[in-house]
């Protein structure tokens, strides 16, 4: 918005104070109450306080019980505020619903932005009534509010305290009052826009800085999510992902209630997911009746904007940002706003994920040279320490010594074997993983190993890959990795124990998959980082299940045991 040139606003004040010449005595002796009045209202720069502050000196100035400002939607076409004076809590709340302007006396000056005043308002054609509970009112005046010589609304002003009727002088000093309201209006809309764009900027910083710490890829998410509530001021914040099939899933939820949200997935015959992956913005009025939005959530929110994370070409995502049903629609300002935090989320997570890539190269050429090394260093001297055994044993005459000897080759055989099994774990790239969960199970018990330095033990329990879903498995393969490297950077631990249980049952009596990661390391400290298990706790939650930690296996339950859960 262009800033209000000060010349327009002494010239709209001057020729709304040119009417009050010639005028009697009583409108001079207000002048002073004028005055008063223009000063308090162009007092504070925050819009909302702003237009409270109108209300009251507008009521105060015409000896008025009761005082409105009807805000006008972008459209002209209704209201998207309404502040009151005079109104208390209780009567608003019985009230309920504030007028939308779309019909009544309201809506008529909104068409017809011109100064009316009324005898008795309920007499008027134009009047459609009262809901139940509104209070009594017969004399009316209203009187439009420009700024920068566009409508913003109209100030509505309501029984006059003496019970009489408003008359030429009111109607002279609110309009007068009006031309002041424009220009703290217009001043206050500038620093609104200014407060409201270093939020959005702030905002966008945050999640930038989140992305690139090279912290987990779903906390980001979270950020994300987190993020996008807070600046659009909605009912959530929600990051969806591509599924293979077209659609999108609920990858990141931020609201009172995020556990019934992960998980859900829009469909590729959605029109909106088919809008969104293909780079457009989708903007609804409300969520609940729009025919497009055919998620089980829907019915819970209102005004919503649906935008795609797509950078350079490439759609990653999309994120949405709902509000309550009732609530009051967003701006053209706040669209622009949020489309542009959403390509600068893109924009971060693209950057995140080249920087997780070239992460995971390092570690992949780590991973080779570990094998390397192992293969011709580590084997070739146990298989050469085994022959040298070998041969002292055959040159022993004392049977206790060849028994001892014969133990120690045929434990370097099993050593060698299970070098071995990590070597081609480290060299299995993760596309070729098996799709059988024991054997991926395994593979990642394996892959510890070796910078555990021991090899966890293992149990499994019950038909573990005729029963369990490939979602679930996924799940719980991702938990245990979680939990493996908890265990390898945190616990110190010596000793670790994995159970999967496909006979377990949730506490409701659901059939469930239970994962059990127990270690006789340290424990988990007081105040200590948790966002693993807050992890694990997420994956669960968003398949019906939960997750926990408890005592481990140490001595006296030293250690810590991870316990993650989903229903089969």
């Amino acid at each position: 918005m262009p800033e209000q040139d000060p010349k327009d606003s002494l010239e709209a004040a001057t020729q709304a104070t040119r009417s009050l010449q010639g005028l009697s005595t009583e409108i001079t002796a207000r002048i002073p109450q004028l005055l008063e009045a223009m000063r308090s209202v162009g007092a504070g720069l925050e819009l909302h306080s702003t237009l409270d502050r109108i209300c009251e000196t507008a009521a105060e100035l015409a000896h008025s019980r009761y005082a409105a400002i009807g805000v006008v939607d972008e459209e002209g076409e209704g209201l998207s505020d309404f502040v009151t004076y005079g109104v208390p809590d209780d009567v608003a709340d019985e009230i309920g619903r504030r007028p939308d302007g779309h019909r009544g006396l309201l809506g008529a000056l909104i068409h017809d932005p011109a100064p009316v005043r009324l005898a008795d308002l309920t007499a008027d054609p134009r009047f459609a009534g009262f809901p139940p509970g509104h209070p009594p009112m017969r004399t009316f005046l209203g009187v439009p509010i420009r700024v920068q010589g566009e409508i913003f609304g109209n100030l509505y002003l309501a029984e006059k305290d003496d019970d009489g009727e408003f008359n030429d002088y009111d109607l002279h000093m609110v309009r007068v009052l009006a031309t002041e309201a424009g220009i703290a209006i217009g001043n206050a809309r500038l620093y609104e826009a200014a407060r409201q764009r270093e939020r959005w900027i702030d905002g966008s910083v945050a999640v930038t800085t989140a992305l690139l710490s090279g912290g987990d890829a779903d906390d980001a998410l979270s950020v994300v999510a987190e993020q996008a509530r807070r600046l659009a001021d909605s009912a959530a914040g929600i990051v969806l992902l591509p599924t293979e099939d077209g659609g999108l899933e609920i990858v990141a939820v931020s609201a009172d209630d995020p556990t019934s949200s992960l998980g859900v997935i829009i469909g590729p015959e959605s029109p909106v997911a088919a809008k969104l992956l293909g780079g457009e913005a989708v903007f609804v009025d409300d969520s609940a009746t729009d025919a497009r939005m055919v998620t089980r959530l829907a019915p819970r929110y209102g005004p919503s904007m649906l935008l795609p994370l797509h950078s350079g070409g490439r759609v990653l995502g999309a994120l949405a940002t709902p509000r309550a049903r009732g609530d009051r629609p967003f701006t053209e300002t706040e669209r622009t706003l949020a489309t542009q935090f959403a390509s600068q989320a893109a924009l971060a997570l693209m950057m995140a994920e080249a920087q997780r890539d070239r992460e995971r190269l390092a570690v992949y050429e780590d991973r080779d040279r570990i094998a390397r090394d192992l293969h011709d260093l580590v084997i070739q001297r146990l298989f050469a320490t085994g022959m040298m055994l070998e041969s002292a044993q055959r040159r022993s005459v004392v049977p206790e010594v060849q028994t001892g000897v014969g133990r120690a080759v045929d434990e370097l055989d099993v050593t060698i074997q299970e070098i071995r099994t990590a070597i081609f774990a480290l060299q299995q790239e993760p596309a070729e993983a098996p799709s059988g969960l024991r054997t991926r199970v395994l593979r990642e018990i394996n892959m510890a190993a070796v910078p555990l330095g021991f090899k966890p033990s293992h149990r499994f329990l019950g038909p573990v890959d005729a029963l369990v879903g490939e979602l679930t498995g996924k799940n719980l393969i991702a938990a245990l990795r979680e939990a493996l490297s908890n265990a390898f950077r945190h616990a110190e631990a010596s000793l670790i124990d994995v159970v999967v249980d496909a006979t377990a049952t949730l506490p409701d009596g659901r059939d469930a998959v239970r994962l059990s990661v127990a270690d006789d390391g340290v424990g988990i400290p007081e105040g200590g980082r948790r966002s693993g298990l807050r992890n694990l706790a997420r994956r669960a939650e968003s398949l019906g299940g939960a997750s926990w930690f408890g005592p481990g296996i140490g001595e006296d339950g030293g250690g810590t045991t991870v316990v993650w859960e989903a229903p089969l």
